[in-house]
C-alpha cells in the first residue's frame, strides 16, 4: 500500500501523541514527535542561558543544535536526542513545559524545527504530532486529524502524568499551564494552532484510548482506500 503523511494537531493534552504513536505502530510509519523538538531546543536554551529575546543569541544557538530520533527497542518507542544526548526524559520537566510555548513562537526557532521536520517527511510514511503539522510542515499531507478534548479532562490526564513525576504539583498550576499553552499556541504570530480546513476532528473527551485508535485507524482506511 502507498505509504502517507498523516498529521495530527490539537490542543494540548489531548493525548496526540498517545495516538500517534499506536498509529506508527499499526501502520509500521515512522513516529516524530514535534513537540520534542521544541521541548529539546527549549531545554538547550534554559542550559545554556540563551536569551531568546535577542535575535543574533537565538540565531547562534540554533547552529550548535543537533536533533534526532533513535528507537529505543526497551521502551519500544522513538526518544529525541540532543546533541547526542538523550533527552526524551529530561523534556518532560514542568520548568519545560512553562517556557516550550514562549520559545516555540520564535520565528527562528519555528523555521529551524519546520525544515528539519519537512526533510523528515521526504520519503512519506510518517506520522507527526503537533500544533501547526497539517498547516505549515505539511499542508498537502493525505490524512490531517485535529484532537481536541473537554479542558478539565485535558487537565486531569496532565495532572496524572505530571504527578507521577513530580507528587508536589498542584492540580491548579496544571490547569493554569494548559491554559497559558492554549492561549499562547493560538494567539502566536507565527503559524499558530489551528485546525486546517481540511482535518478530520477527533473529540476524545469520552473515547477509550482503544476506541480512538480504532477510529483513527477507520479514518486512514477511509482515506486510503482505492477507488472502485
Amino acid at each position: 500500500m502507498k505509504k502517507i503523511i498523516i498529521t495530527i494537531d490539537g490542543w494540548s493534552s489531548c493525548g496526540k501523541s498517545t495516538l500517534a504513536k499506536q498509529l506508527a505502530r499499526e501502520l509500521g510509519y515512522v513516529y516524530i514527535d514535534s513537540g520534542a523538538m521544541y521541548r529539546a531546543i527549549t531545554l538547550y536554551f534554559l542550559r545554556n542561558s540563551i536569551d531568546w529575546t535577542n535575535t543574533d543569541e537565538v540565531a547562534s544557538a540554533l547552529k550548535e543544535i543537533h536533533l534526532e530520533f533513535h528507537y529505543n527497542d526497551n521502551a519500544q518507542q522513538s526518544e529525541i536526542y540532543l546533541n547526542g544526548e538523550n533527552v526524551e526524559y529530561l523534556i518532560r520537566d514542568l520548568i519545560i513545559a512553562e517556557k516550550v510555548s514562549d520559545i516555540a513562537a520564535i520565528g527562528a526557532v519555528r523555521e529551524f524545527a519546520v525544515a528539519q521536520q519537512q526533510k523528515m517527511g521526504e520519503k512519506k510514511g510518517i506520522i507527526m504530532d503537533g500544533r501547526d503539522i497539517g498547516t505549515t510542515v505539511f499542508p498537502h499531507a493525505e490524512l490531517k486529524l485535529f484532537m481536541t478534548a473537554d479542558i478539565a479532562i485535558r487537565v486531569e490526564r496532565r495532572f496524572k502524568e505530571m504527578y507521577a513525576k513530580n507528587p508536589n504539583i498542584t492540580i491548579e498550576e496544571v490547569k493554569n499551564n494548559l491554559e497559558m499553552r492554549d492561549y499562547i499556541d493560538s494567539n502566536r504570530e507565527i503559524s499558530p494552532l489551528r485546525q486546517a480546513s481540511d482535518a478530520l476532528v477527533i473529540d476524545n473527551t469520552n473515547l477509550t484510548v482503544a476506541e480512538q485508535l480504532k477510529l483513527a485507524l477507520n479514518l486512514y482506511s477511509e482515506r486510503t482506500a482505492v477507488p472502485a
